[in-house]
């Protein structure tokens, strides 16, 4: 348990970290280098409330428990991220069946839910597994060792309690596009009941199209409370390039727009909060943290998941499962877990130890997001965020959020809008994005060095501009062709997998990057923004002086150099026909080849959606949740 000087001096090194500033940076900005009395004051007032609200959010977290060897349920559902809490929300509905949701990490605390601190939650290794990819020469140059940082979740919420809170579906291509890979159910007209089924939408404008939108959903969906001057301009900008503003998780999903959240009342709403404290005193649930599985049980004369291992408290325990055990342990965890079980290529395995239950290509089709964190804009006015600013302590701001849920702080991680577009059609609003322009109201070169690991000369180039106005616009590739994989290094759950996400494999990958920044440089030379007087920041890159500045072959060496991972790793166990030897799961999620199993998180996915990825993984675990219902009688197929 968090004692209350733990949560202080939490507070105060979130401040530290995020770019407090010393007394000779503060003696370069303007204004009063003094707080007031009534600084203080407020600061105090808004502490006491900050460490109420922390205690208030801590009595009502979930109830956890031990099993003891031997233990039957129901269902077993292996992590308590996105998926496993929405599928074991939905299974406990049904009131006989008993429901053990197993999860690795603890309790997530209030802390962990500001919205401005996403980077430095997503730092956390109390709460992250904190992977890196196999070292490379041809992507992730500019971070340490050659290697990007992979967060992904460790504690109740799993990712949703790290990511951005940005609320995205894709477009109703992306999955009409699943459909036609073999996997029935999955057109757009199929998964858009479970978009609506998950959200309460609590922006007022978008209520009434109940066509798109859900209205009772556990996941609200919000705008953020605060946008500064710059954002409102990037949308400007956005219009003077021929761009609608749009609903993007509406009908056509190309066009400009103020971010949709998972924030409710200022505050970041993870999947633990949505769908499991609702319901923390449903007696069936039973929940188990800092527990390790470390394979599922699989009955060799049968081919049948009969249950999990699991360590806890240095204990070995076995749990049996009498009708299903479901993987919602993510697209790095859920094939690890696989192979380890004997499930995965056979001489993979084979040469690690392992008896191989079935062959299957797990671990391949890996997919993920790339996004150029390389441009960024100064400007001459204070009308943007500053972190080393925004998160001293004494600050109004911080008082504003503390006593009121209210102000900048509320902005997730300092996204404030995003712009999908075609670079390949740029005249057309509708059909599918492939890259995606992502505003933050702030150059933020305090803390993305951090959490990109940077190498040192680069974090010293960025660390120049610390309290500098600005914004930066960064460039996501939502379609890449590459693919990557995840394989074993040893049979032991305690050793993380190699991880190789081949960036930039494909050709077109780096064509769609390249058309992606010329886009952004467009947007920082509107008319609008240079209102602003915006001037682009080139950091430089010894590496790229030989190439032409601006040309192709130039803006490829920096891309090799400044892209990193979005954090949307998913298509490792990928769903299929069953005939398709590329498959893992077919389209009711079902593990070919092995009864009583199924998968269902981000690994699924045949081909990864253009969009942040938390939206879709709920509807993936809702409709999941369906299905099993319907094959145990629960639920009247539709």
């Amino acid at each position: 348990m968090i004692g209350k000087v733990t949560i202080l001096l939490r507070v105060f090194s979130l401040s530290v970290v995020l770019g407090l500033q010393s007394e000779e940076q503060l003696s370069h900005n303007s204004g009063t280098n003094r707080s007031t009395l009534s600084d203080v004051i407020d600061f105090s007032i808004g502490m006491l409330s900050l460490l109420g609200q922390n205690q208030d959010f801590q009595s009502r977290r979930m109830r956890q428990m031990t099993p003891q060897f031997g233990d039957t349920y129901d269902f077993i559902v292996i992590g308590a991220g996105t998926a496993g809490a929405t599928v074991a929300a939905r299974l406990s509905e049904t009131p006989q069946d008993k429901v053990l949701l197993i999860e690795a990490g603890y309790h997530e605390d209030f802390f962990m839910n500001i919205p401005i601190a996403a980077p430095i939650t997503a730092m956390d290794n109390n709460i992250s597994w904190n992977y890196k990819t196999k070292p490379s020469d041809k992507y992730c140059l500019g971070m340490k060792n050659n290697s990007c940082t992979w967060s992904a979740g460790k504690v109740l919420g799993g990712s949703s309690v790290l990511n951005f809170m940005i609320a995205t579906r894709g477009s109703a291509e992306d999955y009409d596009r699943w459909a036609e890979m073999g996997n029935e159910g999955w057109a757009y007209k199929d998964v858009l009941k479970y978009f609506k089924k998950l959200e309460k939408i609590d922006i007022p404008e978008l209520k009434s199209d109940t066509t798109y939108h859900g209205t009772d959903g556990p996941v609200h969906i919000t705008y953020p409370l605060f946008h500064t001057p710059v954002a409102e301009g990037f949308l400007k900008a956005g219009e003077e390039l021929g761009y609608p503003t749009v609903d993007y998780n509406g009908k056509n999903e190309i066009g400009f727009s103020y971010v949709q959240t998972t924030i409710l009342n200022g505050t970041r709403l993870s999947s633990n909060r949505a769908y499991l404290r609702p319901i923390r005193d449903r007696k069936n649930l039973y929940i188990t943290l800092e527990s390790t599985v470390t394979k599922v049980l699989i009955e060799p004369e049968s081919n049948r998941a009969i249950g999990v291992e699991l360590i806890k408290s240095g204990r070995r325990i076995i749990v049996y499962a009498k009708k299903e055990v479901i993987l919602c342990a993510g697209a790095i965890k859920s094939p690890q877990l696989l192979m380890l079980s004997g499930i995965g290529p056979t001489k993979h395995l084979a040469d690690l130890g392992i008896n191989v239950v079935k062959n299957a290509p797990v671990g391949e089709n890996l997919m993920d997001h790339l996004n150029f964190y390389g441009l960024t804009w100064k400007i001459n006015a204070s009308l943007s965020l500053r972190l080393s600013k925004l998160m001293k302590p004494v600050n109004r701001h911080v008082s504003n959020f503390m006593k009121n849920r209210r102000g900048p702080i509320t902005i997730p991680g300092g996204c404030e809008a995003l712009g999908f577009i075609n670079t390949k059609q740029p005249e057309k609003r509708t059909g599918l994005p492939d890259i995606e322009l992502l505003f933050i109201g702030g150059t933020f070169k305090d803390i993305f060095p951090k959490l990109l690991g940077l190498k040192e000369p680069l974090y010293q180039n960025w660390h120049k501009y610390l309290n500098t106005y600005g914004y930066s616009v960064e460039s996501i590739l939502l379609k890449p062709k590459s693919r990557g994989r995840i394989k074993l290094l040893t049979n032991d759950v305690n050793d993380k997998p190699e991880i190789v996400p081949n960036y930039l494999d494909d050709p077109d990958d780096v064509r769609s990057m390249i058309a992606g920044i010329r886009a952004s440089l467009n947007i920082g030379r509107t008319e609008i923004m240079q209102k602003f007087n915006s001037q682009l920041i080139n950091v430089t890159y010894p590496e790229c002086n030989s190439y032409e500045y601006d040309s192709d072959a130039y803006w490829e060496c920096v891309i090799r150099i400044m892209s990193s991972t979005l954090y949307h790793y998913s298509g490792t166990c990928k769903m299929g026909a069953r005939e398709d030897p590329t498959a893992v799961v077919d389209p009711r999620l079902k593990v070919i080849g092995v009864q009583g199993l199924r998968i269902a998180d981000a690994s699924i996915m045949p081909e990864i959606v253009s969009a942040h990825i938390n939206i879709p993984v709920y509807m993936i675990a809702e409709k999941a949740a369906d299905m099993i219902k319907e094959e145990w009688g629960y639920l009247k197929n539709k």
